[in-house]
């Protein structure tokens, strides 16, 4: 981000620039959630054996996804870090190691996909039905050739976002996520190709985005961008330092996913209804805690930078700012939800039983949401943003292991609360991560010195 001091208090970053860095990435998460749901009912348009395909194998390929993205976190901290030591071209070097490294290592993930193709319908799914398995194996072998696409997009939205640029993410989105619906509309709809006009749009969407993404980044005019010529070698220094940030937080990122399927599976044992239920609830709580994913990538191109100038007076500074405006968001957005839910509740058609369910957990989510969230989800960016990403990626998993999954079966199953007890569950996660990582900001440990 280009660093002004307009703020009279001699700040790096003025108010117009968290405008012009926020709002692009809201924009950008209203767009992949809508999409995302727009997108599930196309499928399902196709069939029940459709459907059930893309939701099996994408379970698998959030796995991957969520691990490129923390690849893409590390370069993008790195790369944010070096900026803010006033350091362009040692940014510019690390850009390429992690569009080099996510080349590389996602062709390998692709490859080993494909490899592995029998072992993950068969033995991760388990005996399912013919018609399900036959979708399965479509889906998976088209959409497996976009692994490297949506890893090398997910590196140059994160290199753009470092440098405070989020609108070129926001616009490459748009792009990406257009591509794929009006694909879907015309090969589901027009065309009836089942499965495959879902898998076949989001290959095509994801080259395209990936491939104009890194021609945008070769413009040398970027305070950030790809050397040319660019040279196909590891710099091992660099390249550390951007595992060293990617490794634990894709760890993080991947066990929580797998916590995600195992608490999903117990549900499954709670009822039609309360199955029903948690599946709408889930899509309500995306946009309940919307903002705040939005504000945590700003979190990590702010504090990036201010902890590679080693101002960690400014990284407080702006902590404490990006965390009031998490906490605005949250009470305005979660308002408009609950005020909206009545509508929400009739627009899925539940029966009386799931929509009791869906009021009582919605309810409780956004009390939970607007007091525990930012301080469980956001404020440990500005300690990643710091490098200090191992106390995180211990602690969440800890936490996830003993407080989602552990309490998710005591509540749940065991206390009798069903699908309730499991949302309860989440929450009291949610807490012990917030506490710890409240003290761990306020001792100070994470103000590491950022090294190079």
């Amino acid at each position: 981000m280009n660093k002004t001091k307009e703020s009279t208090q001699g700040y790096f970053f003025s108010n117009s620039s968290f405008r012009k860095l926020i709002i692009p990435l809201l924009i950008e998460q209203v767009l992949a959630i809508t999409v995302g749901v727009a997108d599930s009912m196309m499928v399902a348009s196709a069939g029940e054996a459709a459907m059930s395909a893309v939701s099996l194998v994408d379970t698998v390929f959030v796995l991957l996804i969520n691990l490129f993205s923390a690849l893409a976190t590390g370069g993008a901290v790195i790369c944010g870090q070096y900026i803010g030591k006033k350091k362009p071209e040692t940014a510019c070097r690390a850009a390429d190691q992690l569009v080099l490294f996510t080349g590389i290592f996602s062709v390998a993930v692709m490859a080993l996909a494909y490899i592995c193709k029998n072992f993950i319908l068969h033995g991760v799914f388990g005996n399912i039905e013919a018609a399900v398995m036959k979708n399965c194996n479509i889906y998976l072998l088209i959409v497996a050739a976009s692994i490297p696409f949506i890893a090398l997009y997910n590196a140059g939205a994160a290199i753009f976002r470092s440098m405070g640029d989020s609108k070129t993410a926001m616009y490459m989105a748009l792009v990406m996520n257009g591509i794929n619906l009006i694909g879907n509309a015309v090969m589901i709809y027009g065309l009836h190709m089942g499965v495959a006009g879902a898998a076949i749009p989001t290959l095509i969407s994801r080259i395209v985005a990936a491939v104009v993404i890194i021609c945008m980044l070769a413009d040398q005019k970027k305070e950030v961008h790809l050397e040319l010529p660019f040279e196909f070698r590891f710099d091992k220094n660099l390249l550390k330092k951007i595992l060293g940030i990617g490794i634990p937080n894709g760890l993080e990122n991947s066990m929580f996913q797998l916590g995600k399927i195992l608490v999903l599976s117990m549900a499954s044992g709670f009822g039609t209804a309360a199955i029903a239920a948690n599946a709408v609830c889930n899509n309500i709580a995306m946009f309940q805690i919307l903002p705040g994913m939005a504000i945590g990538f700003a979190v990590l191109t702010v504090v990036s930078q201010c902890a590679g100038a080693g101002d960690y007076k400014q990284v407080r500074y702006y902590t404490r700012k990006l965390m009031k405006l998490t906490y605005i968001s949250k009470i305005l957005i979660n308002i408009l939800v609950l005020a909206a839910l009545p509508w929400l509740i009739k627009l899925y058609n539940l029966s009386p039983e799931a929509a009791g369910y869906t009021k009582q957990i919605i309810w409780y989510h956004a009390a939970c949401v607007v007091t525990i969230w930012p301080l469980s989800f956001s404020l440990p960016n500005t300690l990643r943003a710091s490098s200090d990403v191992k106390y995180p990626m211990i602690l969440s998993i800890i936490s996830m292991w003993v407080f989602r999954i552990g309490f998710s079966w005591l509540l749940g199953v065991r206390v009798d609360m069903g699908i309730f007890g499991i949302w309860v569950a989440m929450t009291i996660d949610w807490l012990f991560r917030a506490i710890c990582f409240t003290i761990r900001y306020f001792r100070g440990r994470w103000e590491i010195s950022v090294e190079g």
